[in-house]
């Protein structure tokens, strides 16, 4: 039976040693999840990894995810231990285990243990399995349980949530049994010290995902209204697309400063530019290209209103500043010149010969180029027209410690400042 299994059946190949009528079992719950489920980010990764860590928004198919990746993990192979840990012992019997997508929900009753309260144990959060295997739910309110106990893999639920740090410690001590103990984590971001430090182990598969990539199966009404009060928001950063926002000391922005003035709409504009800090390359490990296009309304508030940055070869970028340019109605392209000198100008005038053209040459450090953009940001002047994750990320993370070039820091610098210049004192040479 097993040679005619499909390719992504075979992602969990090896049932060798279960019984026929539960190999049918396996493989039906797999084609199912596989084939027809899931989207290609909720499948258990391939690779020589010990924590999968799942940070996405609410609704993304977080629950789901972890349950059919334990589940299917305990049905294939017999006589495993899993551990699930939530936030609370009540989690275990609502969402982990009893929820409309804990692990109940999706295990075929064949596959429990038979006999009448043999499969399930609501008292000691314990389901059993046919083959053998056990999934033991845990409170992260009661690190000490985890003490004795034993496993070949776990899934953890809403770690940013759990109220103390050790339960994770206590756990890893316990994942021990086979020849390679593996870890799911499923979680909403928070910038608690247990996800940063998670963040930097080696050895770690990092899934992100926003709460509208699983719009599919979400009630179109519910989005709206997510979107409609917390799009733009610090919370809807945080909640719906799942970004760990933590201020950084010494950065020149934080994410209050850009949230407090976020909009959905632009009021008529006095002016646009579009801003390049171009890559002097274009191969794999090259910079990136910063373009943003920025304005000024009539209000004279200044406004971030799109960051079309990326890895291109000088073609591309130059194709797709000319492009914004007449998209937005630009008045003037901005390029910084340091690197590419003339080159960048001949790009730009390869694709529109008459277009207006400005070449900047930075006379100043980028921190004190940087430093009185980050001031109209404090003065409440800058507004960003929606979310830009990438942009955002840059700037509140970009300190005078920081080694990389921030490319879309840079380009945002580059607009603003044109647009804000009123006095004699130039921050660049205009050649």
């Amino acid at each position: 039976m097993l040679q005619h299994l499909s390719r992504s059946e075979k992602l969990l190949t090896n049932w060798n040693n279960l019984p026929a009528q539960s190999l049918q079992q396996a493989i039906t719950l797999s084609s199912d999840w596989i084939q027809k489920r899931a989207r290609p980010e909720q499948l258990t990764p391939s690779g020589d990894w010990d924590v999968w860590l799942i940070l996405a928004g609410r609704g993304w198919g977080k629950t789901l995810t972890g349950a059919m990746d334990v589940l299917l993990y305990a049905v294939k192979n017999p006589e495993v231990q899993v551990a699930v840990v939530t936030p609370t012992f009540g989690d275990i019997r609502r969402v982990a285990f009893g929820g409309v997508s804990g692990i109940l929900k999706n295990l075929p009753r064949e596959c429990l243990m038979s006999g009448r309260g043999q499969g399930y144990n609501a008292t000691a959060s314990e389901i059993r399995l046919y083959n053998g295997s056990k999934i033991m739910g845990f409170s992260a309110t009661e690190p000490d349980r985890l003490r004795g106990p034993q496993f070949h893999r776990a899934w953890c639920d809403e770690l940013a949530a759990w109220q103390y740090p050790d339960t994770f410690d206590q756990l890893q001590f316990g994942l021990r049994l086979g020849d390679k103990p593996q870890c799911v984590i499923t979680t909403t971001p928070k910038p608690t010290p247990i996800v940063r430090q998670l963040m930097k182990r080696t050895n770690i598969v990092v899934t992100r995902g926003n709460t509208f990539e699983n719009r599919d199966n979400l009630a179109p009404s519910a989005l709206a209204m997510l979107e409609e009060k917390y799009g733009g928001t610090r919370l809807g950063r945080q909640e719906l697309y799942a970004e760990v926002l933590d201020d950084l000391e010494g950065a020149l922005w934080n994410y209050a400063l850009i949230d407090d003035k976020r909009v959905k709409e632009l009021p008529e504009m006095q002016r646009i530019v579009v801003s390049i800090d171009p890559a002097v390359t274009s191969g794999e490990n090259s910079d990136e290209t910063g373009i943003i296009v920025s304005g000024k309304g009539v209000d004279n508030q200044y406004y971030v209103i799109e960051d079309l940055s990326g890895r291109m070869t000088p073609d591309q970028w130059a194709q797709k500043a000319v492009k914004a340019y007449y998209d937005h109605n630009a008045d003037k392209i901005i390029a910084e010149v340091n690197n590419g000198g003339d080159l960048v100008e001949r790009l730009i005038r390869t694709v529109e010969v008459g277009l207006p053209y400005k070449a900047i040459r930075s006379s100043r450090g980028k921190m004190l180029r940087a430093e009185p953009v980050s001031a109209l940001y404090e003065q409440g002047k800058v507004s960003h027209l929606g979310i830009f994750s990438e942009l955002e990320q840059q700037m509140c993370s970009y300190t005078p410690e920081t080694a990389k070039s921030p490319d879309r820091l840079d380009a945002l610098v580059f607009g603003i400042t044109e647009l804000s210049a009123s006095s004699g004192q130039a921050m660049w040479r205009v050649t």
